[in-house]
Parts: structure tokens; C-alpha cells; sequence
């Protein structure tokens, strides 16, 4: 219950002063209000198919995987609080994939459609640029997720196809929504040239 009473006391203050939050790296002091978030999203939402909300040394041990990788990892704080964060990881594992990546994004529930996603996705974008990476991949839960598909079509994500009813959670079945951006020069040269 603590989680959301949380919530609904952050939703008035963010409702009657919402500011422009600070979009930056995550460190490990945002993981608490990371996990909450991403919780909350498990347990309420179908954007991710996970049934069991990950604890805090789960979630230490993704976030630290990632940072291990050399992956981006950002966080959308207000007042020093995470309210969002965004990452990018390995869209598979075989070394054909390296220069591919998935992208996540999850919000508090008080702050969508405040364009906090859409910050988050577009820097999210240029860290991957930045790093060399020439696509991105975005495996979206539910294809009802009309807020996320919208945003990712505003970052030029292109759609590929839907996964008809490959998850079930809530007692329905879920598809999965792909998209796809290309990051920088794309495929129109090879990794490594200009």
C-alpha cells in the first residue's frame, strides 16, 4: 500500500508543479525508485510481461550488467527523485547482433503524457548513436499500448509487425508490438567507415 500512497502524493505535486526534469545517467542511488517504478508497472500494467515484480537486488543486478556492457542507462528526476528511466541492452546475444540494441522505457504513473517518455527515448537515442550502435529495436508489450507505440513513431521508430497473442497476463492474451529505428548511418554503411 505504501507504493500507492506514494503515487497519488507525487501525482498532486507533480500536477500542480510539475518542472522540467533532469534527464542523466542512472547511478545506483536511483536504483530503489527505479524498481518501485518498474514493480508498479509488473503488477498493474501489460507494457512488460514479467509476472513477479524483480526486488532491489535483482534489479542491482540488471542495471549493473548493463552498465557493465557499456549500455546507456538514464534516469528523468525531479528534485533528485527518478520519476522515469530509459535503457538500452543487447537485442540477442549472438555477436552478429552487437551492433543492434532493445531500448525499455518506464515511467511513474502520475507523470505519462507529459512528453517525460519522449525526453527520455529521444537522449536515449543519442547516447546510442553515440556509442556506434546502427539500430534499435523496440519490443512493445500489448498492442493496445497506444502511448508507447505513438511515442516511438514521434522518434521515427518504424513498425515491423505485431506478435499476435504470445503472452499472457490478467487472465488475456497480450501481443507484442515490434518496432524499429535505424541509429545514425543505419545500414548505409558498414561499422567502422564514414
Amino acid at each position: 500500500m505504501r507504493q500507492i500512497h506514494l503515487f497519488t502524493a507525487e501525482r498532486r505535486l507533480y500536477n500542480s508543479t510539475m518542472a522540467a526534469p533532469e534527464i542523466r545517467p542512472a547511478t545506483e542511488a536511483d536504483l530503489p525508485a527505479i524498481t518501485e517504478i518498474y514493480a508498479h508497472a509488473v503488477l498493474h500494467g501489460t507494457a512488460t510481461f514479467e509476472l513477479i515484480a524483480p526486488d532491489l537486488t535483482e534489479m542491482t543486478r540488471r542495471f549493473t550488467s548493463l552498465m557493465d556492457g557499456g549500455y546507456p542507462y538514464l534516469v528523468a528526476s525531479i528534485e533528485g527523485r527518478a520519476i522515469g528511466y530509459a535503457y538500452a541492452g543487447p537485442y540477442r546475444p549472438r555477436p552478429a547482433y552487437r551492433f543492434t540494441v532493445e531500448n525499455s522505457v518506464y515511467l511513474q504513473p502520475s507523470i505519462h503524457r507529459r512528453g517525460i517518455g519522449l525526453q527520455l527515448l529521444q537522449r536515449l537515442i543519442a547516447e546510442c548513436e553515440a556509442r556506434g550502435y546502427r539500430q534499435m529495436i523496440a519490443v512493445i508489450g500489448d498492442s493496445a499500448n497506444a502511448g508507447s507505440i505513438g511515442v516511438h513513431a514521434r522518434c521515427g521508430f518504424a513498425m515491423i509487425g505485431t506478435h499476435p497473442h504470445v503472452g499472457f497476463k490478467f487472465g488475456r492474451w497480450l501481443d507484442t508490438v515490434m518496432m524499429q529505428r535505424a541509429l545514425g548511418e543505419g545500414a548505409t554503411t558498414l561499422p567502422g567507415t564514414s
